[in-house]
């Protein structure tokens, strides 16, 4: 497959999830920490799950906007649209590890299948989407 870059970027993770990650233009630089339910402290922090679902949620409703941009749908996007994703991690049954992902979409005012179909373009044109498809179940629902 092969991709038309855009635009490029990229971060330096050190330390694991009990650590830092940095991107090379210095604009996130965060502190690591693993959460409890994986055997870290529980103290507050941020993890690699807070990052993907934050990117996910960000990168679908930037899809949202791109299909109706195109004409795609006639639901209006406003400051009140949301995505709000849930990524879950935990052992495979293959081994490993795997994530779990939902995103809820609320569109206020808009006629439910009208978004549902929105979702469903954007679904089809998101990055995240694209990358995760056939690796991982995203459930998707219109609040």
């Amino acid at each position: 497959m092969s991709v038309n870059v855009l635009y490029t970027t990229g971060a330096t993770a050190t330390g694991g999830r009990e650590g830092t990650a940095k991107t090379v233009d210095g604009i996130l630089d965060v502190a690591l920490v693993k959460p409890k339910e994986l055997g870290g402290t529980g103290k507050p922090g941020v993890n690699p799950e807070h990052l993907f679902a934050a990117g996910y949620a960000a990168c679908f409703l930037g899809a949202m906007k791109f299909v109706t941009s195109q004409k795609q749908s006639d639901v209006k996007i406003t400051d009140e649209t949301t995505v709000t994703s849930s990524v879950g991690i935990g052992p495979r049954a293959e081994g490993g590890f795997g994530l779990e992902v939902s995103l809820e979409i609320s569109v206020p005012g808009a006629d439910k299948a009208a978004v549902e179909d929105l979702v469903e373009k954007a679904h089809q044109v998101c990055p995240y989407s694209n990358a995760t498809r056939n690796n991982l179940d995203v459930k998707l629902s219109v609040a």
